[in-house]
Parts: structure tokens; C-alpha cells; sequence
């Protein structure tokens, strides 16, 4: 045996032993279920493991199938989301179960290309249901499987990596061998104090074998993010506050929210507040990044005695905030300004 088929064997024997049970995971032996296998590796871009283990668990109760998911009401969709992040991803499971319903008689496409024709499914998330769900041979990458290949060859840069990732995945197998390494990566392979003499590929391991296994993956350098200010306005009539809801398109969009002016590069002023009120502005502020700016928002609060409701939105019990789906940024906000 060569020494490339040999890392698939040893890890796979590894991964028959100490795989890790997981709520989308199919028994040894067992079919694994595409939708659960497509919905989990969408909930878990950016996300880990202990966070989209309840939410995996609720969703599923909730939405079983890819019938249902195509079924669903968006704006439940997204309210189920909140706090996942990235929503678009959200509402492109919705789109893309539509089109698997109506074009693929309610059965994702097993086979790469098909997969990635779908609403919201890159190179990386079709490689991996096709793998693990189907069981055809496809190269997944993610952030764990780029940690450990990059230390088993001290490779630097992605296509090196991928070109080693894709010479040592096998014919047979490749979904085990795909989520092998990943648990290999959460587990053993870390970021930082790897466990390298629990290692089933210490052996081969070339960064190990200098030292290096710390420098690898090579990150290049990151660019500081734009900084941005805003204003959220927590209007509260009796025990409710008023609630809104994003802009269809843009960042967080569809989403029930706070009403918030716009978020630009000066600090705001109150000019941008939903209604003529007694605006007062909280001595304190809430901090949120995205992938591509760090966002500063200001709050101001203020009460609302008429019976109309100022623009567009809903009046929320305050004691129930906590149900009405609200991205995190806003959430933060409600906790800050309830003084939670």
C-alpha cells in the first residue's frame, strides 16, 4: 500500500473507532439522510458544532423534509434562524428546496454539478452532500480538512491543498473519509496545541515531523474591517415595542428587527428615528461584527402614549422579545437596553 492510500486507511480505521455521534450523522452502515446531511453542513459555515446541535435538533422537528421546508413561510424561516448568522443561507435553503421540490420530484440531485445548479450551493457544500450523503467520490474542504492537510504536507496556499486533499481521497468511502477529517480537525488536529500523539496520521505528518504544526495553514494577512456607526431606536408603547422588518434585499433582510437608521462611516443623529418622540440616547452602545465591517450602534429609547403606530412594523410584548426571531445584532440591543 502507497503511502497516500495508507492516510485514507489509518484514518478511516481511526474514524470507525472514535467518530463522533452527531444529530445528522447516519449510524455506521446506515444511508444518511440528504436533507439532513445538506441542511447540517449549511448550519455549521461558520458556525460550530455546540451551537447548531439544539438548533439541527429543533429545525428538523419542526421543518422533517425538504417537502415542508419548501412549504415553510419565509418569514418563520428566518425567525427560526435568528442567531445562526449568515442569513442569506436561510433563505436560500427555502429557494433551493422550492426548486428540489418542483424540478427534482422532492429529491436533492446526487451528484455535484446538479447540486451546485441549486439556490445557495457552492463548490464546498455540493462536494460534501454528494460525498456523505451519496457516496460519490468528491474532494470537501472545509476549515478542518484545510488544517490537516495543509500540516500533513506542509502545504501552503489553498490550490496546494486542495491538490493534496484531492490525491488522497479515496475511491470507496469518500463520505466517511470527508467527515473523518473534519472530526480529526475538531478534535485532534486543533487550531492551536494540536494532539499529535493521539494522532492516526502523526507518521506522515510533515509539519509535525519539523515542528511546524502551528505555521499551517499559512493565512494570508487580514485586511482591517471598515468601521460603521448606526442608531437602534427602541420605541415602547405600554409593554410592547415597536418592531420592523428589514428591507427584503441587503443585509439581514426579511428579518423582524428593531427600527434602526443607516449605517455609515459618521456617527448618527436622531434625525433618523422611526417617530416625533422624546428621544433619549442610553449612556452605553452595542458592538457587532460582520464578515465585512464592525458596526457601533448607539441606542436611544423613547415612549409612544397615541394608538397609531408610527410606520410600517408591529407592536411586540417586551416580555416576549426574546420569541420574536431578532438577528443578534438587534438582540444584543434589547438585552442592553432591558439592562440584561
Amino acid at each position: 500500500m502507497d503511502a497516500k492510500h495508507s492516510i485514507a486507511a489509518d484514518l478511516l480505521n481511526w474514524y470507525d473507532a472514535h467518530r463522533r455521534d452527531l444529530p445528522w450523522r447516519a449510524p455506521p452502515g446506515a444511508q444518511a439522510d440528504p436533507y439532513r446531511v445538506w441542511l447540517s453542513e449549511v448550519m455549521l459555515q461558520q458556525t460550530t458544532v455546540a451551537t447548531v446541535t439544539p438548533r439541527f435538533t429543533a429545525w428538523v422537528a419542526r421543518w422533517p423534509d425538504i417537502a415542508s421546508l419548501a412549504a415553510a413561510d419565509e418569514a418563520e424561516v428566518m425567525a427560526a434562524w435568528a442567531g445562526l448568522g449568515y442569513y442569506a443561507r436561510a433563505r436560500n435553503l427555502v429557494k433551493a428546496a422550492k426548486v428540489v421540490a418542483a424540478e427534482h420530484g422532492g429529491r436533492l440531485p446526487d451528484n455535484e454539478a446538479a447540486l451546485r445548479a441549486l439556490p445557495g450551493l457552492g463548490d464546498y457544500t455540493a462536494a460534501a452532500v454528494a460525498a456523505i450523503a451519496f457516496g460519490r467520490r468528491a474532494v470537501v474542504i472545509d476549515g478542518n480538512v484545510e488544517r490537516v492537510v495543509a500540516r500533513l504536507f506542509a502545504a501552503a496556499g489553498k490550490p496546494a491543498v486542495r491538490a493534496a486533499a484531492e490525491a488522497i481521497t479515496p475511491d470507496r468511502r469518500a463520505g466517511d473519509f470527508a467527515q473523518a477529517m473534519m472530526d480529526l480537525g475538531a478534535t485532534i488536529c486543533t487550531p492551536r496545541s494540536p494532539r499529535c500523539m493521539l494522532c492516526p496520521l502523526a507518521a506522515a505528518c510533515v509539519a509535525r515531523a519539523t515542528g511546524a504544526q502551528e505555521s499551517f495553514p499559512v493565512k494570508p494577512a487580514k485586511k482591517p474591517r471598515p468601521q460603521r456607526f448606526g442608531t437602534i431606536f427602541w420605541l415602547q408603547r405600554g409593554d410592547d415595542v415597536l418592531l420592523v422588518r428589514r428591507p427584503a434585499r441587503g443585509l439581514l433582510g426579511g428579518m423582524r428587527a428593531l427600527p434602526t437608521g443607516p449605517w455609515g462611516e459618521t456617527r448618527p443623529a436622531l434625525a433618523d428615528a422611526p417617530a416625533d418622540a422624546d428621544w433619549r440616547l442610553r449612556n452605553a452602545t452595542v458592538t457587532h461584527v460582520f464578515t465585512h465591517f464592525a458596526l457601533e450602534l448607539a441606542l436611544a429609547v423613547a415612549r409612544w402614549d397615541a394608538q397609531t403606530i408610527p410606520v410600517a412594523g408591529e407592536w411586540w410584548p417586551v416580555r416576549e422579545i426574546d420569541s420574536a426571531g431578532l438577528p443578534t445584532v438587534f438582540a444584543k440591543a434589547a438585552a442592553a437596553i432591558r439592562g440584561e
